[in-house]
């Protein structure tokens, strides 16, 4: 039997949020798809936005949950009993995810994890990477003499961002709140800076002048500002997420400056190209030069403690929280 969570209408109270458990038969394999028993689902805060609400394409009712690290028990010969993982826009979204025991995706987008990750670390890799390398990757990529600042360095697409940049010898520039700190994995030096007025006072001092290449702005309209300050010529700023929508915008500055925005929204990103992404990590996963978020007892979550897991990532949790079915 497949147990599920089932979203049956949007909450946007998430104190009174009301999720269902439903009990089906296990899903078949329709033509082009696996399942996959899933043995941990990472929780990020898209699912939780989904859940309550917040995103105007999610499709009703429907199972939450973008990743997963799970077993092929349905789908063609040669991939039962394979151990896998994926991350995928469209799960639970437009189709049902991976907050459940079971879960059908597609099977060109079925990749086996590697095997130096244990299933609930290649469960939590997921969004925070695939959002890291699509968005450095369409910035030009990090490589040896670039900079790359990093706002939000110690949220879970920070710190991945700042392991690919690390490991593209890229020289590396973190701004956190309340902390001078990183507290994640890296393959070289990171120089934390606070965030503040004179962010980009500290960032050309630290370039001697230079500034920064690629700015990963993972927290959007409060660093726009000090972001834009901070920008070598012909930089990248790279936008996830926002507070507010409208901010101000000097068009002079821009295009003198030659610079360039982009835009990241995974959720556009279908388990296809979220297996194109996973296919550039796995090695370096293997070979431990990327390293899985540590997996923490008290952020590990059976599916009935659904709605405590939903409600730590909304309230900010600082680790990868899991859904073990």
């Amino acid at each position: 039997m497949n147990t599920a969570i089932t979203v049956k209408a949007k909450s946007a109270n998430i104190d009174a949020l009301e999720l269902h458990f439903e009990e089906q038969a296990m899903p078949d394999a329709g033509n082009g798809e696996c399942v996959i028993e899933v043995g941990s689902s990472g929780v990020n805060p898209s699912d939780v936005k989904a859940v309550l609400g917040f995103m105007p394409h999610a499709v009703w009712p429907r199972t939450p949950g973008r990743d997963y690290a799970g077993t092929v028990v349905r789908g063609p010969e040669n991939l039962i009993g394979k151990a896998v993982w994926g991350s995928g826009g469209e799960l639970g979204i437009r189709r049902n995810g991976a907050h459940a025991k079971y879960v059908t995706v597609p099977l060109s987008s079925v990749r086996e994890k590697p095997t130096a990750l244990s299933m609930d670390e290649a469960g939590a890799v997921g969004v925070p990477f695939v959002t890291a390398a699509e968005g450095l990757r369409r910035a030009g990529g990090a490589a040896p003499g670039k900079v790359i600042l990093v706002f939000g360095a110690n949220g879970k697409v920070g710190q991945a961002t700042i392991q690919l940049a690390t490991q593209a010898g890229a020289q590396v520039i973190g701004v956190e709140r309340g902390t001078q700190a990183y507290i994640g994995h890296s393959s070289g030096p990171i120089t934390m800076v606070a965030p503040g007025d004179n962010v980009y006072e500290a960032v050309h001092e630290l370039t001697a002048g230079h500034g920064a290449d690629i700015i990963f702005n993972t927290v959007g309209s409060p660093y726009f500002d000090q972001a834009n300050r901070s920008t070598a010529m012909r930089g990248v700023q790279i936008f996830i997420s926002t507070i507010d929508r409208a901010v101000p915008f000097d068009i002079l500055e821009f295009y003198r400056g030659q610079r360039t925005y982009v835009g990241v929204d995974t959720l556009a990103l279908g388990s296809d190209e979220g297996a194109r992404i996973l296919d550039s990590l796995s090695g370096s996963f293997e070979e431990g030069v990327l390293q899985p978020f540590p997996i923490v007892d008290d952020h590990v979550f059976p599916l009935e403690r659904a709605a405590e897991a939903y409600r730590t990532v909304f309230n900010g949790a600082r680790q990868r929280v899991l859904l073990k079915p």
